[in-house]
Formats: structure tokens, C-alpha cells, sequence
């Protein structure tokens, strides 16, 4: 976190290692007027410039009171926004207790907002599946089926047509909030590509930057399966099918494969046709109408 928002170390260098296991900052404005009920001390605390200017406001004794009783609770860190001075009072209570105390030229509504959303994404339950994570059109995509069925063909497919490739083979989910499911890459498989008969493939170095992406949120699941004669696939079906990912449903849709099948471009038409469906339009039911006209 220190790294990711150029944070400055005032106190607690040694202590940089202390673990953060929720996702949402706290800023301790009635810890410090002695109100400890629901005090969330596994969060990070945020002094803006409503608790600083309250500290600076107290008598030495007060203040000296105040911040000891918050930081005898141990939270993981305080951050200072604004790049307040005058702190210290604050760096000699953390630097007692081993807190990290870190500073910020942000304001404290950006410095959250950004925190916030980093430390869910970092904090977010996870799983790994497999597969292979796409991004077309700005519409995230989860490719399944069989080894072998051709994932990693199709998703090169994708990619010459101008498309995305986010994770192959290995795809973690994270899961953001109860409608939010994110896919991304293990570190390990960033940017590469493993295709049969070929090897692996950086489609990066290949195809440019624009090949890929770090992440992309999971609104389909598509998953690849083998043809199989006399198999009724009905392509009208409205009855919509969802895949479950740690709570959170996704649209599930099955393409079936034989010879001359173009697999990828199936898969942008599913992409837009979810598109108009987030936009209130199904050509199923536009089509079922012109059946019945009322």
C-alpha cells in the first residue's frame, strides 16, 4: 500500500509489514472524543483535516490522553492526508506502540476513495478456475470446456480481431461485492498464451500492448462442448442460464463445436447481444412478438 499510493513513512518503517484484512478505511473522528463502540481496529485510520485540526485544538494532556487511547487498540496504520504537519505527538505514540504512521498530499476524500477500492480488490474472497478470460468489446468473458476443446485457439482468434486477452489457462475470480465478479491473471501467465502445436505465445510481444489487459469484470460464461448429433439446440431459448461463482450468477451460454464453426465470432455475437440486453433489448422476444402480434 506504501508503494501503490507513494506514501510517505513518518513513523513504524519496521512495522511496514503489519497485515490489513479489511477493505474499508475508518477515520477515528469519535475515537479521539472517547467514544470506542464499534471502533473498527482491524481498518485503516484516515486523519483528515477534521480529526488533525481536533487534535491541534486539545491541551497536551488531552491530546496525549487521546491518541494513546486509539492507538492502544493496534489498528494496521495511520494515514495522514493533505501532508499535514505538526504530527509529533502522533509519531511518538506510533513509534511506542511499532504503528506505521504515513502521510499523503492527497485529500482525504480522494486518498479513500482510492484505498477503498484498492484494498477490496486486494482483500477480495478468490478462486481459481479453469480457463480462459477474455475481453471483447469492453465485455468481460469467461471461456470453459474440456482441455483440448480449443479455448486458447479461440481466444488468439479474438485477439487478431482487436480483442483482449486477460488470463489463459488459470483464471482467478475475485469477487468484488455480491454483483461483482472480476477475472484476472495469477502473476505467473501474464500475457501468455499457450497454444498446441505452437507453445507458449507472449501476445504482447506479439501482437502489442493493446492484446491485453490486467483484469476485466465477468459478465458471461461461455462454455465451449463438443457437438453431439441428433442434440436439439435451441437457439430461441428464452429462458436465461446463469453459472455461480462464489454467490455471484453469471449469464451462462454453450457453443457447441464442429468443423467450420466460427467459435470466435459466436462469441462476439454473445458479447453484443448481452450488450442490447443490459440496454432493455432481446431480439428473442422482438422476434416472439412478430409471431404473436397482440
Amino acid at each position: 500500500m506504501v508503494a501503490k499510493f507513494q506514501l510517505e513513512v513518518v513513523a513504524g518503517m519496521e512495522a511496514l509489514d503489519r497485515p490489513i484484512r479489511k477493505s474499508r478505511v475508518h477515520r477515528p473522528g469519535l475515537e479521539f472524543a472517547g467514544y470506542y463502540d464499534f471502533f473498527p481496529i482491524e481498518h485503516v485510520q484516515v486523519l483528515g483535516k477534521k480529526e488533525i485540526t481536533y487534535l491541534h485544538k486539545l491541551t497536551h494532556e488531552e491530546r496525549d490522553e487521546r491518541i494513546g487511547n486509539v492507538v492502544h487498540y493496534h489498528p494496521p496504520c495511520f494515514v495522514v492526508t493533505w501532508n499535514q504537519d505538526g504530527l509529533e505527538y502522533l509519531t511518538a505514540h506510533c513509534r511506542k506502540e511499532g504503528i506505521p504512521l504515513l502521510r499523503t498530499p492527497r485529500t482525504t476524500t480522494e486518498f479513500m476513495t482510492l484505498a477503498d477500492a484498492y484494498l477490496a480488490k486486494m482483500l477480495a474472497p478468490e478462486i481459481q478456475v479453469h480457463g480462459v478470460c477474455v475481453n471483447v468489446a469492453g465485455i468481460g468473458i469467461l471461456l470453459r470446456g474440456k482441455s483440448g476443446i480449443g479455448k486458447s485457439e479461440t481466444a488468439l482468434t479474438l485477439i487478431r480481431r482487436g480483442h483482449r486477452l486477460v488470463a489463459d489457462d488459470a483464471v482467478v475470480l475475485k469477487k468484488i461485492n455480491p454483483q461483482t465478479l472480476l477475472g484476472t491473471h495469477n502473476g505467473t501467465t501474464r500475457e501468455f498464451l499457450a497454444l498446441r502445436s505452437v507453445g507458449l505465445m507472449n501476445v504482447v510481444r506479439v501482437y502489442g500492448r493493446g492484446a491485453f489487459q490486467d483484469e476485466t469484470r465477468i459478465v458471461l460464461d461461455i462454455e465451449l462442448i463438443r457437438w453431439k448429433e441428433n442434440e436439439l439446440y435451441n437457439d430461441l431459448e428464452l429462458e436465461q442460464k446463469y453459472t455461480e461463482y462464489m454467490g455471484v450468477r453469471v449469464p451462462h451460454i454453450q457453443i457447441p463445436l464442429q468443423p467450420g464453426r466460427d467459435v470466435a465470432g459466436l462469441v462476439e455475437a454473445a458479447a453484443h447481444n448481452w450488450y442490447l440486453q443490459t440496454q432493455g433489448y432481446s431480439a428473442a422476444e422482438d422476434f416472439m412478438r412478430r409471431l404473436h402480434p397482440e
